[in-house]
């Protein structure tokens, strides 16, 4: 569908793109993956015909249309919400005007058997054919399910634009492109401004209705289960796998030893005819011989090693100094603004040690309760902060706080303390400040700069209770790695605020749930407390259910006995089949797991029993054991919803 050819991209004389070609194919959806800085956000631009290349060009076909989402944009605050989205209809009715006139013209020409007279019924059967495809009748209604989804209230439709932030801005520009169901659409980072339950609608909407999508993400989890194809930019090249983001992990990882074998083999053969020129040079009888080799070594093509991952660097921070039992009491904690009641009644306890996610829609607390937590703002109830508890804060606002005339390694050189000192340019080259970047000084730089170096400026502090309010967004999936590793080695309490689902994975033991003016706490991590909410909302639904039927009992005459059931259209049939086959998978796929965990527990005990076995036995028996009491948790929220669709 598009053509990209022989592209090649300089800047300052720095090659960023070499001579590359790819092909976008219709129902394509790909993850442009690569280090920051490689070059992606730069070719979404020029696909979409916003920057040109050094060389190369990009084919459109005529008619094909291309709709693009960049990091950061303005808005018009001119309108409300409502406006603002209707303006993604508006091609539409400029074809409808544009037919219209093509339709006067035609009606006062005579000329009928000219050729222009038949172009121009052709261009008029083209164009009533795309506004048939393209119009609605229900725009009003997909309008509101495409702002419900990206997490807009009924309430915000008559708001004007001004009074949004710019990340529900962000969002506002989304809508609109996804409700011109362009034939392919340019993503740049579209989750870093949604939470999660506005991430999985998209993600929903991206395989279900999009048509062809370009995405560049440091969302692992977004890109897995969006994409079906993964473009890595590497060193100027591309490398094209028809796999998902996960499966191309494993590919590239075996591609770079291969290309390491090469380099290393390639290496010894410049080495020996390098050692051969030397010895012979001087020689006159092998003058021949030694011009051969000099114009052989001339020759040879050298082999480059993609960009080695960083993300197996071991970054340990300090101990963190013992605190209180429990760093974090709250009893019935609320906030208000005016009328708006934020939250209310918050009663939870965090424990020493544990680690923790807020989770939730924006606007519904999370990061109100952490600038409670901090004493930034005034609240009703109590929260008590626990004995020799010392907090270490990241919010939005840490880079605005940072000494813009030291260099990013002096910032971080105050701060280290112990062996961190002796590897922070490492530490700064993994969260990409390696080279020149750790001399430059910090009034210089981006602002996505500053919030990493604001991060590893918190993270080599001594503290014991770390409260990370969105630490992800600006960090890509190898930086993002050594910081999870990192937190998960912390000995200390955490917070995390995000919405990055495999971040949180793993990383927390225990979710808060934002919503509805509530905190409530969820055991379990973040996949459990996604699949639990699920279930709550499909369980919800079929307890609604009886009270219709009985309504409609209610209201049939006495003769009638039988309760009415509700006839399903057959699409609603087949809809509802689907998902009973889906839900079977689950609960087969479960009980496999539980067959598999309890054999494992069963033959670590009979270890343990045999008396040959050391400490290691003891670990792995906690850690199978804890996970097959997930896997019997999932089995039965597996086994509810597959219940909730009996008759």
């Amino acid at each position: 569908m598009i053509s990209i050819q022989n592209l090649s991209v300089e800047f300052s004389a720095k090659s960023l793109f070499d001579n590359i070609s790819y092909v976008i194919n219709p129902k394509d959806r790909i993850a442009l993956v690569g280090k920051n800085g490689a070059g992606k956000s730069t070719m979404l631009k020029i696909i979409a015909g916003l920057q040109k290349p050094t060389a190369g060009n990009v084919a459109v076909p005529q008619g094909v249309t291309v709709g693009y989402l960049p990091q950061q944009m303005e808005t018009s605050d001119s309108t409300t919400l409502l406006e603002e989205v209707r303006k993604a209809f508006s091609h539409i009715d400029g074809m409808k005007q544009q037919l219209e006139r093509m339709t006067e013209e035609l009606g006062s020409r005579t000329d009928y058997e000219s050729e222009s007279y038949q172009n121009l019924i052709e261009r008029m059967t083209a164009l009533t054919d795309r506004i048939a495809m393209e119009d609605s009748d229900n725009r009003e209604a997909e309008m509101e399910k495409t702002l419900t989804g990206l997490g807009f209230l009924r309430t915000d439709f008559m708001r004007p634009t001004a009074e949004f932030s710019g990340g529900w801005r962000m969002r506002i520009e989304l809508a609109k492109l996804l409700l011109t169901h362009p034939d392919v659409l340019l993503l740049d980072e579209p989750t870093n401004h949604l939470d999660i339950e506005s991430i999985q609608w998209l993600e929903q909407f991206l395989t279900t209705k999009a048509k062809a999508v370009v995405l560049v993400s440091h969302d692992r989890a977004f890109i897995d289960n969006v994409t079906n194809r993964t473009i890595e930019i590497s060193l100027g090249k591309i490398y094209d796998y028809a796999v998902r983001y996960t499966r191309f992990v494993e590919l590239r990882k075996e591609r770079v030893e291969q290309q390491m074998r090469a380099y290393l083999n390639q290496q010894k053969q410049i080495q020996d005819t390098e050692d051969f020129i030397e010895r012979f040079r001087y020689k006159a009888t092998k003058s021949v011989q030694v011009q051969s080799r000099i114009k052989q070594l001339a020759k040879i093509e050298r082999i480059e090693v993609d960009e080695v991952d960083t993300s197996r660097l071991n970054l340990r921070f300090p101990p963190a100094p013992r605190s209180g039992d429990y760093p974090i009491i709250a009893d019935n904690v609320g906030k208000r603004y005016g009328d708006l009641q934020v939250f209310d009644g918050a009663t939870f306890t965090i424990k020493r040690g544990e680690k923790v996610a807020f989770v939730g829609k924006n606007g519904e607390g999370k990061s109100t309760l952490v600038k409670c937590i901090m004493g930034e703002i005034p609240f009703t109830g109590s929260l008590k902060i626990g004995h020799n508890v010392r907090i270490g804060y990241f919010a939005q606002n840490q880079a605005s706080m940072l000494d813009g005339e030291l260099t990013v390694f002096d910032t971080i050189d105050r701060v280290a303390v112990g062996d961190i000192r002796t590897r922070i340019r490492d530490i700064l080259g993994a969260f990409m400040f390696g080279g020149e970047a750790s001399d430059k000084k910090v009034k210089v730089l981006s602002g996505g700069e500053k919030m990493r170096l604001a991060m590893i400026r918190l993270l080599l502090e001594p503290v014991n209770l770390l409260i990370l309010d969105e630490p992800t967004n600006h960090l890509d999936m190898s930086t993002k790695d050594i910081l999870k590793q990192a937190i998960k080695d912390f000995n200390g309490t955490v917070i995390v605020v995000s919405h990055d689902r495999e971040f949180l994975d793993g990383l927390v033991e225990k979710v808060y749930d934002f919503g509805g003016g509530k905190v409530r706490e969820c055991l379990g991590g973040i996949y459990e407390f996604l699949e639990k909410k699920k279930i709550d909302s499909l369980a919800e639904l079929e307890r609604n259910r009886p009270s219709v039927a009985a309504a409609a009992r209610e209201s049939a005459p006495a003769v009638e006995a039988k309760p009415v059931q509700p006839r399903l259209s057959y699409a609603e049939q087949k809809e509802r089949e689907k998902l009973i086959r889906k839900a079977k998978k689950k609960v087969a796929d479960c009980e496999a797991e539980i067959n598999r965990l309890e054999a494992e527990v069963a033959a670590l005990e009979e270890k343990m029993s045999s008396g040959e076995y050391d400490e290691q036995v003891y670990a792995d028996h906690a850690a199978a054991q804890k996970h097959l009491d997930n896997a019997m948790s999932l089995w039965e929220l597996a086994s509810m919803e597959l219940e909730s669709y009996s008759d």
